[in-house]
């Protein structure tokens, strides 16, 4: 094994910091210089050859479905593809790159070459996120790594201290949103080469930035996935509106999922992984689900760094959460509280239609028992679900463990129009709303623009073949009418092919250098400067049970949570009236609107369209 690779584990990461490689048991490794052992799994098939360069060599196979090959003076950039008995060829599924696209060939990579810059970066506490949701594509004109690198100096000025990239596992076509992704371990051509993302993650380390990736494995993506057709036995019979489902419980599938994070994780230095759609992953029979095992071993593999685990889960529950006796995470750090901005948003729009009319009553005694206890579903009927109860008591996990928003990727792209929340709200509760999520003691996600309020479009949109019978305008008519869109007609729908659908989808950084945006942002790096340094401190190592709903009744909350030996102190009145809520004491944090601190302070009444924000 070549020297540079031996030895190289997470305890001697400072030692050879210049380098990073997990060594896979699917794709091409090299395990020597020049030498390369190509490996993988295909049932379906009697043979499987190599094509190696301009060369194919059969390769040896195994009695459970594995075939493999080892060549030497394989230089970096090498193309390759096996080659099925039929005579098509195929990429690899866990190759690092490509040479053009998904159905093309994959390149052989050194993932040692890459020369790491902020090699002392260990991560910070989960305690200091504040979550920058972006597509790598619309995020800037060019769509690149490179392109997006250059953004994160000014996200780090206004507080921002951790980017969640929307999946970037290579997929069909050159745009789309990327949770069709069928090459789980290669990075997106269109944004960069492996080297660029490792660039964007490794300038992000060195101002202080954590960069969390979402990665999708309840499904693959239908075009160019070629996986399934050689080896059919790692796929569940019932698949998906998008793609089939990986069959966790065959132990190749098994292996190739947990590895891909593992990967994700050492090679390319990420802080954390966003898990998409959990609830959806199907595990029933192993004698541990692949969730837990995915956790436990991550845990065990990457000692001595923050690393960050997040779920998309719709069931409310809190087995993935729970943490140990010293109160440290177990399995996954925090879970995407949709209840939350479900609860905002069909209060502030009045959109009660669709997956909000579960939540389209008694608004504020809900939005307080979110905000103190986690859930806004712990144990509901719903028409949905019958008789089943929906949801978990969460009040005894920490705040942290909820991600708040006021929309994401989903909240806006698939409500038809793509429009956002701030086309739909007046500028003053906008301002009130978004103070409100970044000074409770939940973790805050905004999406990219929230932080001027863009009021840009952003549109689901795709590169599929023109012969793909797949989310057709009746389609996304429905998903818009179930996002809240209930006014939407067909006539509105965008062709999510449509190469307008997605250059119209951009965010434009002009909107931040008008009048209106340098004051929104302005208003936006105070609240994250108030809470880096008022609030922060209080949140490391909190347990549960420390939020209390005083008042919480139309237009009218007032919560306090005891952190440690500080209370802090949420009061708001949402209405049109003057009125009584119980008062703050301490130190006043945050005032809306601006009067002086002293004149405000002690009062139990309080101003129409009020919020205070006071840790005593």
């Amino acid at each position: 094994m070549d020297e540079r690779i031996a030895g190289l584990d997470a305890e001697n990461l400072d030692a050879v910091p210049e380098y990073r490689v997990f060594p896979k048991s699917w794709g091409a490794e090299y395990t020597a210089a020049g030498e390369v052992r190509f490996r993988i799994y295909a049932s379906g098939v009697e043979a499987l050859s190599l094509r190696l360069a301009d060369e194919q060599v059969p390769m040896s196979t195994t009695a459970d479905g594995w075939f493999e090959l080892l060549a030497t003076n394989v230089p970096p950039g090498t193309p390759y593809r096996f080659v099925l008995p039929d005579g098509g060829q195929v990429p690899d599924p866990a190759g690092r790159a490509l040479e053009s696209d998904v159905h093309g060939a994959s390149l052989v990579v050194d993932p040692t070459a890459y020369s790491w810059k902020a090699s002392g970066w260990k991560g910070r506490p989960w305690s200091e996120a504040v979550i920058y949701e972006i597509h790598v594509g619309t995020f800037t004109e060019e769509g690149t790594f490179a392109a997006a690198a250059e953004r994160l100096s000014g996200l780090k000025d206004l507080g921002i201290t951790t980017i969640q990239l929307m999946p970037v596992a290579a997929f069909g076509g050159r745009r789309g949103w990327g949770y069709d992704g069928v090459l789980l371990y290669t990075p997106h051509p269109a944004y960069g080469e492996p080297a660029d993302m490792k660039a964007f993650i490794d300038k992000a380390h060195g101002l202080g930035l954590m960069v969390m990736l979402d990665v999708v494995y309840n499904h693959l993506g239908l075009d160019g996935n070629y996986l399934e057709a050689y080896a059919p036995d790692l796929f569940m019979d019932e698949g998906t509106p998008w793609g089939p489902r990986p069959d966790v419980t065959r132990k190749p599938m098994r292996d190739f999922v947990i590895e891909n994070a593992l990967y994700w994780l050492e090679e390319f230095a990420l802080d954390g992984l966003r898990f998409d759609a959990v609830d959806r992953i199907e595990d029933q029979t192993s004698d541990i689900h692949i969730m837990e095992e995915m956790a436990l071993r991550i845990r065990d593999a990457l000692p001595g760094r923050h690393v960050h685990l997040v779920v998309e889960d719709g069931r409310c529950i809190t087995a993935l959460h729970e943490r140990a006796e010293d109160n440290s995470v177990r399995l996954y750090d925090a879970v995407w509280n949709d209840g939350y901005h479900h609860l905002i948003h069909a209060w502030a729009t009045g959109e009660h239609g669709g997956h909000f009319k579960v939540f389209a009553q008694d608004f504020w005694p809900r939005i307080g028992k979110t905000l103190a206890t986690g859930f806004a579903l712990q144990g509901e009927k719903i028409a949905e679900k019958g008789d089943e109860l929906v949801g978990e008591p969460s009040g005894h996990l920490p705040l942290v463990t909820f991600i708040n928003f006021l929309q994401n990727h989903d909240q806006i792209g698939n409500r038809g129009r793509g429009d956002r929340l701030w086309s739909n709200i007046e500028p003053d509760l906008a301002a009130r709303l978004m103070a409100m999520l970044l000074l409770s003691p939940q973790i805050p996600m905004v999406f990219m623009g929230d932080e001027f309020q863009s009021k840009g479009r952003f549109f689901f949109f795709a590169d599929y073949p023109a012969d793909f019978d797949q989310n057709t305008p009746e389609d996304r008519l429905r998903q818009g009418e179930a996002f809240g869109s209930a006014d939407l007609t067909l006539d509105e729908i965008r062709d999510p092919t449509d190469v307008a659908t997605f250059s119209d989808s951009k965010l434009d950084w002009q909107e931040a250098e008008t009048e209106e945006g340098v004051k929104v942002m302005a208003e936006f790096r105070n609240l994250l400067q108030k809470r880096h340094e008022h609030l922060m401190p209080l949140l490391r190592d909190i347990g549960g049970g420390v939020g209390h709903v005083l008042t919480a009744e139309e237009g009218l909350l007032a919560i306090d949570w005891q952190l440690g030996e500080r209370r802090w102190q949420l009061r708001c009145n949402f209405s049109d009236d003057e009125a009584t809520l119980p008062p703050v004491h301490g130190q006043t944090i945050h005032v809306m609107p601006g009067e002086a601190e002293a004149d405000i302070r002690d009062l139990s009444r309080f101003a129409p369209r009020s919020l205070i924000i006071a840790c005593g």
